[in-house]
């Protein structure tokens, strides 16, 4: 009977839900900056020696590999568990010694388990991706904004809660880190699990309502998390009632599979519509080969998929258009990891003691970037087949000018300049996923996906652990203890500007990439446009 309902429509939607709230606290890795001050303290670090830290935990992401691999031979549950696992591990261990109760451990100790909290978000994301886009393969914009919306709600929500009920301690911050995503995970493996995806145009159009219904959710969250953020401080008895406000706003998204439970009635063999069996792309119908050299010239073809069929990765990576998409990916996310991990010190350094509004800024702005694109970009394909790389293109323009603006460190610049960065970032992910899928297909997804999330430590490690390393530790004053420090404008102006032209670079590799790819999204185009009228045409005839 279980089984019955997890494959039903509302247990499709059900899985959405758990996958959601997943998502929700997946953004941990982008947390850093609310308790690095803590551990440069009391490990007595310099800047670089931090950053570095900040590098081993996004080094978690390159081991993503492995969930890539077992996500073509293990089930959802089992990468939820291996995940949740990993997390409370590596961020309990972080937790005792902020918190002081066991003694600051090896720097290479404190690598390893930085690099295992990074790491289980990976495990979390490739179960997750994989299972909804194999779920909802038409609605891959939507999806990937509404999960990558939560993944950056996800910080402001831990900061948010962090700074309401503990006044934003660090020790309890990473306690919450620890827990939580292993109490959300285990919760998921009993409902996250592949499911027959619609077939029928009734089907679609209800999936497109039902994504409505959760972007409106996710926008009210996010309205609700921003005005927390400035409003400035608050009462106990205030911050108690927004905690239940959002918890409550949390488990909204559940009423849509109670409703599909409640909608959903028998039908006569004569209510039911025929089934809709045709691919994303629009094909050309292979004509019979007369001969055998025929049978063999078309084995040959075969083995060269054109874009915008499943590859293997061996043939994913020999083609232009990944590596164009790969190197893009780095300028934006590189960047973006780089001022989200430095986000603490780049507070200080212009003057600001408590940076967790900046951290809640990027976050809940990341969060609009991400839906806005997924929608916006859905819209535009299947309205005018504009190819998806535009909105990359757009969101490197739109970074680029975020680092010019903090590059000159006016009254408000890191205010303005987090709100760009976060949107851009957001755009960059949620954009990307369906790309590569649209692009090289979702049958090696997991893997594709998490070969492409190697720009997640690779950029920390050039933008944050060389680039803005080395630059801050040259003009910071070394303390007593032997940590280090800089104040004043000139601490990241080099390294923003350099950023900015970096970003200038990635807008031509998506402009690049944009015109290589246009004839995909117009057959994509053309596939959207004949569902929609068979989806019409149904509807009048009833």
């Amino acid at each position: 009977m279980g089984s019955l309902f997890l494959a039903s429509s509302a247990g499709k939607w059900l899985g959405l839900v758990t996958a959601i709230w997943v998502q929700a606290i997946c953004g941990n890795n982008y947390t850093f900056a609310n308790y690095s001050d803590a551990l440069k303290s009391l490990m007595s670090l310099s800047q670089l020696q931090l950053n570095n830290l900040s590098v081993a935990k996004d080094v978690g992401k390159a081991f993503g590999l492995l969930s890539g691999f077992a996500s073509d031979c293990l089930p959802t549950s089992v990468l939820l568990i291996i995940g949740s696992l990993e997390g409370l591990i590596g961020y309990g261990a972080q937790w005792l010694v902020v918190s002081q109760r066991i003694r600051p451990l090896p720097y290479w100790q404190m690598c390893i388990f930085l690099c295992l909290g990074g790491n289980s978000t990976t495990w979390m994301n490739t179960a997750v991706l994989v299972t909804c886009f194999r779920n909802f393969p038409k609605n891959r914009g939507p999806v990937s904004g509404i999960l990558k919306g939560y993944v950056g709600l996800s910080t402001a929500i831990f900061t948010d809660i962090c700074t309401a009920l503990f006044s934003s301690d660090p020790s309890t911050f990473l306690f919450i880190l620890a827990v939580v995503p292993a109490i959300v995970c285990l919760s998921a493996v009993f409902f996250l699990h592949e499911t027959p995806p619609a077939s029928r145009p009734s089907e679609l159009q209800k999936e497109t309502q039902y994504f409505h219904i959760f972007n409106g959710i996710a926008i009210i969250l996010a309205v609700y998390l921003l005005a927390f953020d400035i409003t400035g401080s608050h009462g106990h008895i205030v911050s108690l009632i927004f905690a239940v406000g959002l918890l409550i706003l949390l488990a909204s998204p559940s009423a849509v599979p109670l409703y599909s439970i409640l909608l959903s009635k028998p039908r006569s063999n004569s209510d039911i519509e025929q089934p809709i069996n045709e691919p994303l792309l629009v094909k050309q119908a292979n004509k019979p080969e007369a001969t055998k050299a025929g049978v063999k010239l078309q084995d040959l073809e075969r083995k060269r998929p054109s874009v915008g069929e499943d590859h293997t990765i061996i043939e994913m990576i020999q083609t232009y258009d990944f590596w164009v998409l790969f190197v893009s990916f780095l300028c934006g996310v590189g960047t973006g990891m780089c001022v989200m991990n430095n986000m603490g010190q780049m507070g200080l350094a212009l003057g600001y003691s408590d940076v967790s509004i900046f951290v809640s800024l990027t976050s809940i702005w990341g969060f609009f970037g991400r839906i806005a694109s997924g929608l916006l970009s859905e819209y535009y394909i299947w309205k005018f087949g504009t190819p998806r790389p535009i909105w990359n293109a757009a969101s490197q323009v739109l970074m680029a000018i975020g680092y010019i603006i903090m590059a000159f460190a006016l009254p408000g610049s890191l205010y303005v300049g987090s709100i760009l960065v976060g949107i851009c970032y957001g755009v960059r992910l949620t954009i990307t996923v369906p790309v590569a899928s649209e692009l090289f297909g979702l049958k090696y997804y997991g893997l594709l996906y998490n070969i492409l999330i190697l720009n997640l430590p690779l950029g920390s490690f050039l933008f944050s652990g060389l680039l803005a390393g080395y630059l801050y530790d040259a003009q910071a004053t070394t303390s007593a203890g032997g940590s280090n420090s800089c104040v004043g404008a000139h601490c990241y102006c080099l390294v923003f500007v350099i950023m900015a032209v970096t970003c200038v670079l990635g807008f031509g590799l998506d402009m690049l990439l944009a015109v290589r790819t246009r004839n995909v999204y117009a057959k994509i185009h053309v596939s959207k446009q004949s569902v929609a009228s068979t989806a019409d045409s149904s509807s009048t005839k009833c």
